[in-house]
């Protein structure tokens, strides 16, 4: 937009001292009718943030403290849920904004922070158009990487009754400060909420019922706080009927019941983020069959207008995430075409639109995309499930939108599900894949530059669909969740941590993998 200065790179700490030297020395001017954001801590895509951490961002000039929000601020943890009951404090002159919360962070759990352009400064400049937004991850506890199954969770009602569990949500449902686990059901068509017995031994009661209903055919499954009560949500892509469920939390495991709404042909991907600046949290999905992508523009209480479409740069598009590959604090898009094996990553513009920025070979056919910083140098990274092609691929972003030659790791059969977390807490992300055909999931090791090394490899007793990164015991170490959708059942493998964390929390035993065979 003509008159609006160009955004600081939030991915980078060395531009946010520039400029915060500048801003003190009184060298950088104010402009007159905008906004600046200086610098945030966390960082953008910063590791290792403590989980009691308090969140603060900080403007060129005094704010109107009435036009922020917990509806123009808002920050929400994968596994914590939204941010809430600290409440938003001031700084600095009315310069920083501080969010601060009742209970900690989710150890190892991405953190992402909108910022709306309804905040203004004092002396009326407005925020520009397109707001802010920026992701983080909360550290976790140092771990050997040793394992100990410690429960199987039955998504079946009936042992001859087939759910086809697909996809594993990780939240805190019912807002007690431990994760909860809800698996989306392919078949049965609904979500099954097991709730964390929040004792510290990590184990879950028997799935919620009566379940709650969505389409059939859900794959790809997302959580969000879409109507901003402080509650998580959740959303599936549904692909033989082409639609999406919204379904609202209703912050004891349940939710209402849900919204539907059509988008392309097949969809296999979906990705929350906002999309048009206002903070409220859009929905966009990757059609195969569409051979584009959807987008679902949010009203701000959680209800989603009719769909609009826009091509994706490839033919079948299959994987989608989505983060800031450019350092604008605009989050982009980044997509995984089936039919030509590449990665493209589409630039967000902030009003709801997308212009295609780069494309990069895949390795293989991509089903699932993941996204975070692999090698450290705080841009982010993809990390993709290449799905009958039998192998995953990391592609490193250069900070630009742009992302490096594809390092492919083979594995037995195909490649559905990808995860990155990070499991010895050393401050990289180590990253697990789910092996449909070859029965398997498998967990690479980062060597701290995103080299992985082929690490632990866990049997699944019929078809391995995803694995769900969590610390199910809040120790402090991520513990995962194995999901099998043939079988339908769920391995809780509880990662044994030996050392003290920095928060104080204590980590397990040394005792090694129980379940099915370890290679």
């Amino acid at each position: 937009m003509p008159g609006i200065p160009p955004a600081p790179r939030l991915a980078h700490p060395r531009g946010f001292a520039l400029l915060a030297a500048a801003w003190l020395s009184g060298a950088l001017p104010a402009t007159a009718d905008t906004l600046q954001l200086l610098f945030t801590n966390p960082t953008g895509h910063q590791s290792r943030v403590a989980r009691t951490a308090q969140i603060r961002i900080t403007f060129d000039r005094p704010l109107a403290i009435a036009t922020v929000t917990p509806q123009s601020v808002r920050a929400y943890g994968r596994s914590s849920g939204p941010l809430a009951g600290g409440g938003i404090s001031f700084a600095d002159d009315n310069r920083t904004i501080v969010l601060s919360h009742a209970k900690p962070f989710m150890a190892g759990e991405p953190v992402f922070v909108n910022l709306s352009r309804a905040i203004t400064a004092a002396d009326g400049s407005p925020l520009r158009s397109a707001g802010y937004a920026f992701q983080f991850s909360v550290a976790s506890g140092a771990s050997p990487r040793m394992f100990t199954q410690i429960d199987t969770l039955i998504v079946r009602s009936s042992p001859s009754t087939p759910t086809r569990a697909y996809g594993g949500l990780a939240s805190d449902f019912d807002v007690d400060g431990w994760t909860d686990l809800a698996i989306v059901n392919e078949i049965s068509a609904d979500l099954r909420v097991f709730m964390n017995r929040a004792d510290g031994s990590g184990l879950f009661d028997p799935f919620t019922q009566p379940t709650t209903a969505i389409d059939p055919d859900a794959s790809p499954n997302e959580t969000a706080d879409f109507n901003n009560d402080g509650l998580p949500d959740a959303a599936t892509a549904n692909g033989g009927p082409a639609t999406v469920s919204i379904v609202l939390g209703q912050g004891d495991g349940t939710f209402l019941p849900r919204q539907t709404v059509s988008v392309g042909s097949f969809p296999r991907g979906i990705a929350v983020l906002d999309v048009d600046g206002d903070a409220d949290l859009d929905i966009v999905t990757a059609n195969m069959s569409g051979n584009n992508l959807s987008r679902l523009l949010n009203n701000g209480n959680g209800v989603f207008g009719l769909a609009s479409h826009f091509e994706g740069g490839g033919s079948g598009e299959y994987g989608l995430a989505a983060g800031d590959f450019n350092g604008d604090g605009i989050f982009d898009l980044v997509v995984g075409t089936y039919n030509d094996q590449t990665v493209h990553v589409l630039q967000g513009n902030g009003d709801g639109t997308f212009t295609h920025r780069s494309s990069r070979a895949s390795g293989g056919r991509p089903w699932m995309l993941a996204v975070g910083d692999v090698d450290g140098d705080l841009d982010l990274d993809v990390a993709s499930a290449n799905g009958p092609s039998g192998n995953g691929a990391v592609l490193k972003g250069n900070g630009d939108g742009t992302l490096g030659v594809a390092a492919v790791s083979s594995l037995s059969g195909s490649a559905v599900g990808t995860e990155l977390g990070d499991l010895d807490g050393d401050g990289d992300l180590d990253w697990a894949l789910a092996s449909f055909s070859g029965s398997r999931w498998h967990v690479f090791v980062n060597d701290g530059s995103g080299g992985m090394t082929a690490g632990p490899v866990f049997d699944a007793p019929a078809a391995a669909s995803c694995t769900v990164f969590m610390d199910f015991d809040n120790d402090t170490h991520l513990d995962m969740a194995l999901v099998d959708e043939v079988a339908d059942v769920v391995f809780m493998v509880r990662n044994e941590g030996v050392s003290i964390f920095s928060d104080g929390f204590e980590g397990g035993n040394t005792s090694a993998w129980s379940g099915p065979a370890l290679h």
